[in-house]
């Protein structure tokens, strides 16, 4: 059975050796998504989807009721005023884009207080000039690092004292970065913190690779709106594109008529037939999360077992989907991302190498055999050509597939190490 996938017993071994340790952590996250899957079927009985919900709009899309009911459903389980869910949204970096535009004027601040953005944020923000970056509208953009992986509170509290900031945007996920990511017990404190100090600050979290991990929200510990792409959680694996910007409601108003136009706002948009993708998405993901999140706890045990460095380790409480693996050895990254690629469903026999990607300032490998191009809650693995070389590791439709394309991976990089 495995031979024709190019595994070895040897491997296979390896991982059904780390499964015996993982059963209690496995359980906890079968507990997580039961109570997940709860939610979402609630908020579907709720807002009583019917099949009409599945009807299509064209053109301006008025009166589109499964679109505007979408858009209850997902705020009901995002524990959000409202919710903007559309499929005119390209990925969470456009949402992200459209959210920044809809809330930032001319000599507003921005401060991030969870380091340097997203790569693909840079040139949105002006970090890296761009003439239709928020730098060349004249907003300003200031940050504050963590510290040993949490936020910096004297120095987030001083600074607002002494500064009229307009929006605090915090990244939970790591991104291309070495730092962990950003629990919901974290949120809660430094939310806390702010808004001892400023009441009126919007507080914008970015949500990407996050949802249904933990039992919270961002908007459920006090966030103002938050951020996220449905080819990640959300998706469920079956979205096919789309975002969602989540939280209060004149926010998300806003948002709509920066997407769309003023005085339209959120009242055009066609669907296009995409309501029930959405929909199903929306029904497996808790499901889908519980099963990337397996995935990636079976890849930190066996990684570590096997010498590597690993972040998050197997046993240590997660923000996201996200597994890093460091090689610190270019070979390495580049031998387990095309690993991966081998061991998926879709291009299995393509090789990926390392190439100048848009939006990212180094060349950057990815394995993406997804049915939906770009789609990280599929298993993929992607990671910049820069020391200490890591492999950002996210995604698993089901724990078995994540299971066999993880072990596809070892394979390559086992047999890289014996060449």
């Amino acid at each position: 059975m495995y031979q024709e996938l190019n595994i070895s017993d040897k491997t296979i071994k390896l991982i059904e050796k780390a499964e015996d340790s993982l059963k209690e952590i496995f359980h906890q996250i079968d507990t997580s998504c039961m109570r997940n899957t709860a939610k979402v079927l609630s908020a579907f009985q709720k807002y009583n989807v019917s099949e009409n919900y599945f009807n299509s709009t064209t053109g301006y899309g008025y009166n589109d009721l499964g679109r505007d009911n979408i858009e209850k459903i997902f705020a009901y389980c995002l524990d959000a005023e409202d919710a903007l869910v559309r499929s005119q949204f390209i990925s969470g970096t456009h949402a992200l884009t459209v959210a920044l535009f809809s809330y930032l004027r001319p000599n507003d601040l921005m401060l991030s207080i969870s380091g340097l953005p997203y790569d693909t944020l840079h040139e949105v923000i002006g970090i890296i000039p761009n003439n239709s970056s928020l730098a060349s509208f004249g907003v300003k953009y200031d940050q504050i690092d963590l510290i040993n992986n949490d936020f910096d509170y004297p120095k987030i509290t001083e600074y607002l004292k002494n500064n009229k900031v307009k929006l605090i945007e915090i990244q939970r996920s790591k991104g291309y970065s070495t730092r962990k990511s950003l629990t919901i017990d974290k949120l809660e404190k430094v939310i806390k913190c702010i808004r001892e100090v400023d009441k009126e600050v919007i507080i914008m979290v970015d949500n990407c690779y996050c949802e249904f991990v933990e039992d919270k929200t961002p908007l459920t510990v006090g966030a103002d709106i938050m951020v996220g792409s449905l080819i990640k959680n959300l998706g469920g694996g079956i979205a096919p594109n789309g975002a969602y910007i989540a939280g209060k409601k004149d926010l998300v108003n806003l948002a709509g008529e920066r997407l769309t136009c003023p005085g339209e706002g959120r009242e055009v948009g066609p669907t296009l037939g995409i309501n029930k993708s959405l929909l199903q998405g929306l029904f497996m993901a808790p499901h889908v999360v519980a099963s990337s999140l397996k995935t990636a706890i079976l890849t930190s045990k066996v990684l570590e077992d096997l010498g590597y460095e690993v972040e998050p380790k197997y046993n240590e409480n997660r923000a996201d989907i996200v597994q890093n693996i460091i090689f610190n050895d270019q070979n390495k990254l580049i031998k387990y991302v095309q690993g991966i690629q081998m061991g998926s469903p879709i291009d299995s026999n393509a090789v990926p190498m390392p190439w100048d990607m848009p939006g990212y300032e180094d060349q950057v490998i990815m394995a993406a055999g997804a049915f939906t191009q770009g789609s990280s809650i599929e298993l993929s693995c992607d990671g910049p050509i820069r020391p200490p070389y890591i492999a950002y590791q996210q995604g698993g439709l089901t724990y078995e597939y994540g299971r066999l394309g993880v072990a596809r991976a070892i394979e390559e990089l086992q047999n890289s190490q014996s060449e």
